[in-house]
């Protein structure tokens, strides 16, 4: 009963996270379960569905069709559509029901593709984990099955980056990912892709030219292990946040050795001296912790990542005990649910759009550069 919650909400489900860092290469993708799921999608974690065209489309699956089974409808009914939208590739993903009824989603795409000749992907998601398994997995495939190395000579002293793990699950539509855009070009960085938010799928495709990624999120902790594999470009980890350690994260980058989390190293698990708590995504919250260590001189800080993926602390009773002996916490607001009663503790809050949805996007600043550091001034 530990992984009950009683009062707090859950975070955006795999089939969200493949949908969304799909959403803007050019791709189809089909949701396959029972009628209203895309809805769910679209409504709650894509804030891109009013402003820009993707081709999202659900297959409802019937009683009968969970039942009994009935892949003809799944396969007959993609065939169609990607005969007449002429996709670049497609995608199929499901959540509960395809896999009680043990639906083969990659035996399944093997048969489209070679019916239509188009690349076919199927995803196992079960709508059991978070968006971050979704996402990972996704962007994993994309590098997999498009990425080239067709290496350009650099003549110019600019590092090359591909930015990893974007989408608005983590960034929203607020301006960060822009802003992080901004920071590296202003520092000779040169951006090749974006995995995969504001990049033509043709952009995705040069990856491999990269001299170094930059992972910004854990949705593309994966993808910068797979390019490391296929093509030896190593990985850096950390958003730019406020300005001394949006310095260091720079420097790290530049010098193309700064591997993995090496950056972001920390005590971060010492919650009984912890002043200052932090919930949230992994990478973000351990930069914004290193921006408040760089910029503000703060010690005794505490992360805790809610997710199964990251294997920290994720059930509410935990956190809730966790977060008690707190001075300050910093966390989406629905967090603010499970604050001790009559508690003196300060809540500043940041909301995340693949934990409470559009209800708060409003107040989602820019969480980069210098914006961010006055933000945070501000708050605290």
């Amino acid at each position: 009963m530990k992984q009950v919650a009683r009062v707090l909400s859950t975070y955006s489900a795999d089939v969200m996270g493949v949908c969304s860092a799909l959403y803007e290469l050019g791709g189809m993708t089909i949701i396959y379960d029972p009628s209203g799921c895309n809805s769910t999608y679209t409504t709650h974690d894509e804030p891109r569905w009013y402003d820009m065209e993707s081709m999202v489309f659900l297959c409802p699956l019937t009683e009968m069709d969970a039942v009994m089974g009935n892949d003809a409808k799944l396969i007959d009914d993609t065939i169609k559509a990607a005969n007449e939208l002429k996709p670049k590739f497609i995608s199929l993903v499901g959540a509960v029901i395809p896999m009680l009824a043990g639906t083969d989603f990659k035996g399944i795409a093997r048969v489209i593709e070679s019916r239509t000749g188009i690349p076919t992907i199927g995803f196992k998601t079960n709508g059991m984990h978070s968006y971050l398994t979704g996402a990972n997995m996704a962007f994993e495939k994309v590098a997999e099955r498009f990425c080239k190395q067709d290496i350009v000579k650099n003549n110019s002293d600019k590092t090359r980056i591909n930015l990893l793990g974007v989408t608005p699950l983590d960034f929203s539509i607020t301006g960060t990912v822009e802003k992080i855009k901004e920071i590296f070009d202003d520092n000779d960085i040169e951006i090749t892709s974006t995995f995969a938010m504001g990049s033509t799928f043709e952009e995705i495709e040069s990856a491999g030219n990269a001299d170094v990624n930059v992972v910004v999120s854990s949705c593309g902790i994966g993808v910068a292990k797979k390019l490391k594999e296929m093509f030896g470009i190593p990985y850096v980890c950390g958003v730019p946040m406020g300005e001394k350690f949006a310095g260091a994260l720079i420097e790290g980058v530049k010098s193309k050795n700064a591997d993995a989390y090496s950056i972001l190293e920390g005590q971060y698990d010492n919650y009984d001296s912890a002043k200052t708590i932090i919930i949230g995504e992994e990478i973000m919250s351990k930069s914004m912790a290193k921006m408040l260590e760089y910029d503000f001189d703060m010690k005794d800080i505490g992360i805790i990542t809610p997710f199964e993926e990251t294997n920290t602390i994720f059930h509410e009773d935990a956190i809730e005990k966790v977060i008690k002996n707190a001075k300050l916490v910093i966390a989406d607001p629905l967090y603010r649910r499970i604050l001790p009663k009559n508690s003196d503790i300060r809540f500043i809050e940041l909301p995340h759009e693949a934990y409470s949805g559009r209800i708060y996007r409003s107040q989602i600043p820019v969480m980069a550069g210098k914006e961010f550091l006055e933000w945070f001034t501000k708050k605290a």
